[in-house]
């Protein structure tokens, strides 16, 4: 086995307040400690959106010890793109950053005023970039102007890799982050899994996946998150057309990544570290992720949506064979996953 820092998770969806029934933050909690994780953003997609420090102040009084709970404010009023939130306030009730992931903030003109505050209080941008290579430019452009830091969200097309890629090597303050689902799946995927391998951005080609492990190998992207978006079992039920975007992957992001990228020789385990704990810790502006985290690299064990413990089971891993078995959570000094097998 081995010792690892916690791991950090620029990007999860707890759904508390408004969606409970997806997720909360509780079920959500355990889910990350389950997953190796210490630390993790939540995202403002709930009901209300996270735009007041009201809001903020309440979703950072359901922390249970389990994981440090970074709460991200939204960048406009019930992200509706219409009129930028209280960055003040949210800054002063304790966010980490902003975003209005879910959305993307299309006014360019708004989005400049949003990196002009945003720099002058010392805040993120983390941004999802729909339509993605194009918004990916876009917010090039705008922290070469203004000189915010903007991190870009859940990366998963050969363009933008390469935009990124040119950008930092002119040293621009862009970080980017991409899923394990956008490096171990192809779009093939929803024949067989359907609604569960359903996100947004969608699964791509297959020269999509290998330039995003390319852009892993390289150092283009900084992180790789989960975007951890559980949604109940009727809701994925639906026909394709019909049915929400988004998968879990709390519970299954380290084994992925380990198996897809360390096992089969893209990456060192050193590279994954700092790409899942190091860097993303780095992003958010903490000093080192908020514990540690044992795995189990050389014993394989299949994914079970049986054994999550998210409420949501909507996962594209279910019955994949893996590496990396989280053992053993600790968050500040505290135990908060154990598994059953950690002692034997």
């Amino acid at each position: 086995m081995l010792t690892l820092p916690g791991f950090v998770d620029l990007h999860v969806h707890f759904r508390e307040p408004g969606f409970e029934y997806k997720e909360d933050i509780a079920s959500g909690s355990l889910a990350a400690a389950r997953g190796g994780y210490t630390d993790v953003c939540c995202m403002p997609n709930t009901m209300p959106v996270i735009d007041n420090p009201e809001t903020v102040q309440y979703v950072r009084s359901k922390d249970n010890g389990l994981v440090n709970l970074l709460v991200v404010g939204a960048l406009s009023i019930g992200l509706d793109g219409k009129k930028l939130a209280d960055y003040n306030g949210m800054k002063d009730a304790g966010i980490c950053a902003l975003s209005d992931d879910g959305k993307t903030l299309q006014d360019e003109d708004l989005m400049y005023q949003a990196a002009i505050q945003a720099k002058e209080l010392g805040l993120l941008i983390t941004d999802h970039a729909e339509p993605e290579a194009e918004i990916v430019a876009r917010d090039i452009a705008i922290a070469e102007k203004i000189g915010c830091r903007i991190h870009l969200q859940h990366i998963s097309m050969k363009e933008s890799v390469e935009l990124i890629r040119k950008a930092k090597s002119r040293g621009l303050p862009i970080t980017a982050e991409t899923a394990p689902h956008y490096f171990a799946l192809t779009s093939d995927a929803l024949q067989t899994h359907k609604a569960d391998a359903k996100m947004n951005p969608p699964l791509q080609k297959e020269a999509d996946r290998l330039a995003v492990i390319e852009g892993l190998k390289d150092g283009t992207f900084d992180a790789i998150a989960t975007d951890h978006a559980p949604h109940s079992e009727e809701e994925k039920a639906q026909p394709l057309d019909k049915a929400p975007f988004g998968i879990i992957g709390l519970e299954t992001a380290f084994a992925v990544s380990y198996t897809t990228l360390v096992k089969a020789g893209h990456l060192t385990m050193e590279q994954l570290t700092k790409l899942m704990s190091l860097n993303p810790a780095k992003i958010i502006g903490l000093d080192k992720p908020s514990g540690q985290v044992v795995v189990d690299v050389d014993t394989p064990y299949t994914i079970s949506r049986d054994g999550f413990a998210s409420k949501g089971k909507n996962t594209p891993f279910d019955g994949m064979q893996v590496y990396g078995k989280v053992m053993l959570t600790k968050y500040n000094g505290k135990i908060t996953w154990r598994d059953e097998d950690y002692d034997r």
